[in-house]
């Protein structure tokens, strides 16, 4: 794999919690921050995908608002 290096600028008390959580967690910075930028993309692409079906299942379907809440309702209800 390529390796791109890139420089970052974050104010003085960012970089001490990223250092002390990095410490904390036997990490180097580097490797926090990278883990850290891999997990958002992770997340990022999973909720693009969540609302991928959503919007899928929604356009199959006629909700309202009205609908989800009554939905919401009864779930709760039954609990």
């Amino acid at each position: 794999m390529a390796v791109a290096e890139i420089n970052l600028a974050f104010d003085e008390d960012l970089v001490r919690q990223i250092d002390s959580i990095a410490n904390n967690e036997s990490l180097t910075r580097t490797d926090l921050i990278y883990n850290c930028i891999k997990m958002y993309i992770s997340r990022k692409q999973r909720l693009g995908e969540l609302y991928a079906y959503g919007e899928n299942i929604s356009s199959k379907n006629t909700f309202t608002e009205d609908d989800v809440m009554d939905e919401i309702k009864k779930y709760r209800n039954s609990k």
